[in-house]
Protein backbone atom coordinates (compact mmCIF):
# COMPACT_ATOMS: atom_id res chain seq x y z
CA UNK A 1 0.00 0.00 0.00
CA UNK A 2 1.34 3.93 -0.58
CA UNK A 3 2.08 5.49 2.65
CA UNK A 4 2.66 8.98 0.99
CA UNK A 5 4.36 11.66 3.43
CA UNK A 6 3.05 15.24 2.05
CA UNK A 7 4.73 18.60 3.36
CA UNK A 8 2.75 21.62 3.58
CA UNK A 9 -0.31 18.84 2.79
CA UNK A 10 -2.62 21.61 4.79
CA UNK A 11 -2.06 24.18 2.33
CA UNK A 12 -4.02 25.34 -1.04
CA UNK A 13 -1.78 22.60 -3.76
CA UNK A 14 -1.13 20.35 -0.76
CA UNK A 15 -4.97 19.46 0.25
CA UNK A 16 -6.25 19.43 -2.91
CA UNK A 17 -3.68 16.76 -3.46
CA UNK A 18 -4.05 14.94 -0.33
CA UNK A 19 -7.83 14.66 -1.27
CA UNK A 20 -7.40 12.91 -4.07
CA UNK A 21 -4.53 10.68 -3.28
CA UNK A 22 -7.32 9.89 -0.24
CA UNK A 23 -10.21 8.93 -3.17
CA UNK A 24 -7.56 6.72 -4.51
CA UNK A 25 -7.20 4.52 -1.29
CA UNK A 26 -3.66 5.81 -0.46
CA UNK A 27 -2.43 6.19 3.33
CA UNK A 28 -1.18 10.05 3.85
CA UNK A 29 1.01 11.78 6.67
CA UNK A 30 0.51 15.22 6.58
CA UNK A 31 3.37 17.54 8.04
CA UNK A 32 2.38 21.08 8.31
CA UNK A 33 3.34 24.08 10.53
CA UNK A 34 -0.37 25.51 9.79
CA UNK A 35 1.33 28.79 9.28
CA UNK A 36 -0.15 29.57 6.29
CA UNK A 37 -2.14 26.08 5.83
CA UNK A 38 -5.39 25.48 7.26
CA UNK A 39 -7.24 22.23 9.16
CA UNK A 40 -10.19 23.08 7.50
CA UNK A 41 -8.88 22.14 4.23
CA UNK A 42 -8.26 18.60 5.76
CA UNK A 43 -11.01 15.69 5.92
CA UNK A 44 -10.20 15.32 9.85
CA UNK A 45 -10.79 12.12 11.16
CA UNK A 46 -10.47 10.25 7.79
CA UNK A 47 -9.07 6.64 8.84
CA UNK A 48 -6.60 6.62 6.18
CA UNK A 49 -5.16 9.99 7.21
CA UNK A 50 -2.59 10.85 9.66
CA UNK A 51 -1.73 14.97 10.61
CA UNK A 52 1.60 15.76 12.04
CA UNK A 53 1.92 19.67 13.38
CA UNK A 54 5.47 20.43 13.34
CA UNK A 55 8.17 22.24 11.22
CA UNK A 56 10.34 20.91 8.08
CA UNK A 57 13.38 22.63 9.69
CA UNK A 58 13.31 20.75 12.58
CA UNK A 59 14.84 17.03 11.64
CA UNK A 60 13.71 15.29 13.97
CA UNK A 61 10.13 16.59 13.31
CA UNK A 62 10.78 15.11 9.71
CA UNK A 63 12.29 11.82 10.43
CA UNK A 64 9.98 10.92 12.38
CA UNK A 65 6.86 12.01 9.80
CA UNK A 66 8.99 10.27 7.55
CA UNK A 67 9.27 6.77 9.31
CA UNK A 68 7.35 4.17 7.00
CA UNK A 69 6.59 5.89 4.02
CA UNK A 70 7.17 5.06 0.65
CA UNK A 71 6.59 8.09 -1.45
CA UNK A 72 7.06 12.05 -0.31
CA UNK A 73 4.99 14.93 -1.97
CA UNK A 74 7.50 17.82 -0.72
CA UNK A 75 5.30 20.61 -1.46
CA UNK A 76 5.87 22.98 2.32
CA UNK A 77 7.82 26.08 1.73
CA UNK A 78 7.88 30.20 2.12
CA UNK A 79 6.49 30.89 -1.29
CA UNK A 80 6.60 34.90 -0.93
CA UNK A 81 9.03 36.55 -3.37
CA UNK A 82 8.44 39.79 -1.52
CA UNK A 83 8.97 37.90 2.09
CA UNK A 84 12.23 36.19 0.43
CA UNK A 85 13.69 39.79 -0.46
CA UNK A 86 12.62 40.97 3.05
CA UNK A 87 14.09 38.50 5.26
CA UNK A 88 16.05 36.34 3.10
CA UNK A 89 17.82 34.04 6.24
CA UNK A 90 14.81 33.65 7.14
CA UNK A 91 12.93 32.42 3.62
CA UNK A 92 16.50 30.51 2.88
CA UNK A 93 16.19 28.44 6.51
CA UNK A 94 12.43 27.02 5.75
CA UNK A 95 13.12 26.49 1.69
CA UNK A 96 17.10 25.39 1.48
CA UNK A 97 17.79 24.16 5.45
CA UNK A 98 14.35 22.67 5.94
CA UNK A 99 14.46 21.03 1.99
CA UNK A 100 17.92 19.38 3.16
CA UNK A 101 15.91 17.69 5.82
CA UNK A 102 13.56 16.52 3.72
CA UNK A 103 16.21 15.07 1.67
CA UNK A 104 17.86 13.42 4.72
CA UNK A 105 14.64 12.15 5.57
CA UNK A 106 14.47 10.29 2.06
CA UNK A 107 17.28 8.82 2.38
CA UNK A 108 17.59 7.54 6.30
CA UNK A 109 14.20 6.20 5.54
CA UNK A 110 14.96 4.25 1.91
CA UNK A 111 11.76 6.14 0.37
CA UNK A 112 11.52 5.15 -3.18
CA UNK A 113 10.22 8.61 -4.56
CA UNK A 114 10.37 12.16 -3.89
CA UNK A 115 8.75 14.95 -5.88
CA UNK A 116 8.85 18.34 -4.60
CA UNK A 117 7.91 21.69 -5.70
CA UNK A 118 10.32 23.62 -7.70
CA UNK A 119 8.74 27.09 -9.09
CA UNK A 120 8.46 29.41 -13.11
CA UNK A 121 10.62 32.23 -10.51
CA UNK A 122 14.03 30.26 -10.84
CA UNK A 123 14.00 31.07 -14.93
CA UNK A 124 14.08 34.89 -13.64
CA UNK A 125 13.05 37.64 -16.64
CA UNK A 126 12.48 35.50 -19.84
CA UNK A 127 14.71 35.89 -22.93
CA UNK A 128 13.25 33.02 -24.55
CA UNK A 129 9.62 32.34 -24.84
CA UNK A 130 8.30 29.46 -24.23
CA UNK A 131 10.39 28.44 -20.99
CA UNK A 132 12.06 24.93 -21.16
CA UNK A 133 13.40 22.77 -18.84
CA UNK A 134 16.64 22.96 -20.46
CA UNK A 135 17.07 27.36 -20.17
CA UNK A 136 20.00 28.75 -17.93
CA UNK A 137 18.28 30.12 -15.12
CA UNK A 138 18.95 33.30 -13.79
CA UNK A 139 16.33 34.08 -10.74
CA UNK A 140 16.17 37.85 -9.54
CA UNK A 141 14.75 36.92 -6.17
CA UNK A 142 16.19 35.09 -3.05
CA UNK A 143 13.30 32.67 -3.46
CA UNK A 144 13.93 31.72 -6.61
CA UNK A 145 17.57 30.66 -6.30
CA UNK A 146 16.35 29.03 -3.63
CA UNK A 147 14.37 26.98 -5.50
CA UNK A 148 17.51 26.49 -8.19
CA UNK A 149 19.03 25.39 -5.12
CA UNK A 150 16.93 22.62 -4.50
CA UNK A 151 17.08 21.49 -7.80
CA UNK A 152 20.62 21.55 -7.39
CA UNK A 153 20.96 19.65 -3.91
CA UNK A 154 18.39 16.84 -5.85
CA UNK A 155 21.17 15.95 -8.77
CA UNK A 156 23.56 16.20 -5.92
CA UNK A 157 22.07 13.65 -3.90
CA UNK A 158 20.61 11.76 -7.07
CA UNK A 159 24.22 10.79 -7.56
CA UNK A 160 25.45 10.12 -4.19
CA UNK A 161 22.33 8.57 -3.11
CA UNK A 162 20.48 7.40 -6.34
CA UNK A 163 17.72 9.61 -5.33
CA UNK A 164 14.67 8.85 -7.00
CA UNK A 165 13.05 12.44 -7.31
CA UNK A 166 11.37 14.85 -9.69
CA UNK A 167 10.91 18.69 -9.17
CA UNK A 168 8.09 20.49 -10.38
CA UNK A 169 8.30 24.33 -11.68
CA UNK A 170 5.05 25.15 -10.91
CA UNK A 171 3.85 28.54 -12.86
CA UNK A 172 0.89 30.24 -12.04
CA UNK A 173 -1.82 27.94 -9.85
CA UNK A 174 -5.34 29.00 -8.63
CA UNK A 175 -7.95 27.39 -7.87
CA UNK A 176 -10.66 26.87 -4.46
CA UNK A 177 -8.89 27.66 -1.07
CA UNK A 178 -6.34 29.75 -2.03
CA UNK A 179 -6.42 32.39 0.51
CA UNK A 180 -6.70 35.99 -1.16
CA UNK A 181 -5.81 37.65 2.36
CA UNK A 182 -2.47 36.21 2.09
CA UNK A 183 0.26 38.23 1.60
CA UNK A 184 1.31 35.42 -0.79
CA UNK A 185 -2.10 35.59 -2.74
CA UNK A 186 -1.95 35.00 -6.77
CA UNK A 187 -3.40 37.66 -8.87
CA UNK A 188 -6.27 35.49 -9.71
CA UNK A 189 -6.84 35.05 -5.88
CA UNK A 190 -6.84 38.74 -5.18
CA UNK A 191 -9.34 39.69 -8.45
CA UNK A 192 -11.78 37.15 -7.42
CA UNK A 193 -11.56 38.69 -3.59
CA UNK A 194 -12.42 41.65 -5.33
CA UNK A 195 -15.00 40.76 -7.20
CA UNK A 196 -16.97 39.28 -4.76
CA UNK A 197 -16.12 42.29 -2.78
CA UNK A 198 -17.73 44.48 -5.22
CA UNK A 199 -14.12 46.53 -5.07
CA UNK A 200 -12.35 47.28 -7.78
CA UNK A 201 -9.82 45.05 -9.13
CA UNK A 202 -5.96 46.51 -8.97
CA UNK A 203 -3.86 46.64 -12.07
CA UNK A 204 -0.22 47.12 -11.45
CA UNK A 205 1.10 48.36 -14.60
CA UNK A 206 -0.83 48.57 -18.09
CA UNK A 207 -2.37 45.27 -17.52
CA UNK A 208 -0.16 43.59 -21.14
CA UNK A 209 1.99 41.69 -18.80
CA UNK A 210 1.24 37.99 -19.45
CA UNK A 211 0.87 34.72 -17.43
CA UNK A 212 0.57 30.94 -18.00
CA UNK A 213 -2.16 30.21 -15.46
CA UNK A 214 -3.55 26.69 -14.50
CA UNK A 215 -6.08 25.24 -12.42
CA UNK A 216 -5.47 23.66 -8.91
CA UNK A 217 -6.97 20.52 -9.94
CA UNK A 218 -4.40 20.01 -13.37
CA UNK A 219 -1.53 20.92 -11.02
CA UNK A 220 -2.76 17.89 -8.43
CA UNK A 221 -2.91 15.65 -11.18
CA UNK A 222 0.65 16.13 -12.13
CA UNK A 223 1.60 15.78 -8.41
CA UNK A 224 0.43 12.33 -8.80
CA UNK A 225 1.85 11.53 -12.13
CA UNK A 226 5.02 12.62 -10.74
CA UNK A 227 4.39 10.46 -7.95
CA UNK A 228 3.89 7.12 -9.85
CA UNK A 229 6.36 8.50 -12.60
CA UNK A 230 10.43 7.11 -12.61
CA UNK A 231 11.12 10.65 -14.75
CA UNK A 232 14.62 11.54 -12.78
CA UNK A 233 14.46 15.59 -13.64
CA UNK A 234 12.23 19.07 -14.24
CA UNK A 235 9.27 19.41 -15.46
CA UNK A 236 7.31 22.71 -15.85
CA UNK A 237 3.44 22.64 -14.65
CA UNK A 238 1.74 25.15 -16.55
CA UNK A 239 -0.99 25.19 -19.43
CA UNK A 240 1.37 26.17 -22.51
CA UNK A 241 -0.62 29.15 -23.13
CA UNK A 242 -0.53 32.52 -22.00
CA UNK A 243 -2.90 35.44 -21.78
CA UNK A 244 -2.41 38.98 -20.24
CA UNK A 245 -4.11 40.60 -16.97
CA UNK A 246 -6.57 42.53 -19.29
CA UNK A 247 -7.90 39.63 -21.01
CA UNK A 248 -7.77 37.46 -17.50
CA UNK A 249 -9.76 40.80 -16.51
CA UNK A 250 -11.96 40.14 -19.82
CA UNK A 251 -13.12 36.17 -18.38
CA UNK A 252 -13.90 37.36 -15.52
CA UNK A 253 -16.19 39.48 -16.87
CA UNK A 254 -17.91 36.79 -19.21
CA UNK A 255 -18.34 34.87 -16.30
CA UNK A 256 -19.78 36.94 -13.64
CA UNK A 257 -21.59 38.85 -16.25
CA UNK A 258 -20.66 42.31 -15.79
CA UNK A 259 -17.63 44.83 -16.02
CA UNK A 260 -15.51 45.57 -12.34
CA UNK A 261 -14.55 48.71 -11.91
CA UNK A 262 -10.40 48.95 -12.87
CA UNK A 263 -7.93 50.95 -10.43
CA UNK A 264 -4.54 51.09 -12.28
CA UNK A 265 -1.02 51.65 -10.44
CA UNK A 266 2.81 51.67 -11.18
CA UNK A 267 4.50 49.07 -12.47
CA UNK A 268 6.11 47.06 -9.81
CA UNK A 269 9.93 47.10 -9.90
CA UNK A 270 11.03 44.00 -10.68
CA UNK A 271 7.34 42.49 -12.30
CA UNK A 272 8.16 39.93 -15.12
CA UNK A 273 6.44 41.41 -18.30
CA UNK A 274 5.87 38.13 -19.78
CA UNK A 275 5.42 34.02 -19.27
CA UNK A 276 5.05 31.23 -20.96
CA UNK A 277 5.93 27.46 -21.08
CA UNK A 278 6.75 24.55 -22.96
CA UNK A 279 4.60 21.83 -21.45
CA UNK A 280 6.01 19.31 -23.69
CA UNK A 281 7.58 17.39 -20.89
CA UNK A 282 4.68 17.54 -19.00
CA UNK A 283 2.13 16.26 -21.78
CA UNK A 284 4.93 13.79 -22.80
CA UNK A 285 6.95 12.52 -19.97
CA UNK A 286 3.86 12.52 -17.22
CA UNK A 287 0.75 11.81 -19.62
CA UNK A 288 -0.88 15.35 -18.26
CA UNK A 289 -2.37 17.85 -20.48
CA UNK A 290 -4.16 20.31 -18.75
CA UNK A 291 -8.19 20.24 -19.00
CA UNK A 292 -9.54 23.24 -17.69
CA UNK A 293 -10.04 25.94 -19.64
CA UNK A 294 -9.41 29.28 -17.93
CA UNK A 295 -13.54 30.06 -17.81
CA UNK A 296 -14.01 26.67 -16.54
CA UNK A 297 -11.63 27.34 -13.88
CA UNK A 298 -12.45 30.54 -12.53
CA UNK A 299 -16.30 29.38 -12.70
CA UNK A 300 -15.35 27.05 -10.63
CA UNK A 301 -13.28 29.61 -8.09
CA UNK A 302 -16.07 32.11 -8.00
CA UNK A 303 -18.81 29.53 -7.46
CA UNK A 304 -17.10 27.91 -4.35
CA UNK A 305 -15.77 30.92 -2.75
CA UNK A 306 -19.60 32.35 -2.40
Amino acid sequence: MQKILVTGGAGFIGSHTVDKLLRQKAHIVVLDNFSTGNKKNLPVGHPSLEIKTGDIRDSDVVKDAARGVTQCLHLAAQVSVVKSLEEPADSAAQNILGFINILNAVKENNIKRLVYASSAAAYGMPTKLPLSENLLLKPESPYGLEKQINELYVDLYRGLYDLSACGLRYFNVYGPRQDPKSPYAGVIALFSDAVLSKKPLQIYGDGLQNRDFIYVQDVVNSNIAALNSDFQGIINVATGNSITLLELIETIEKVIGHTCKKDFKPEREGDIRKSEADTSMLNTILGVVAKHSLEEGLRSLLENSV
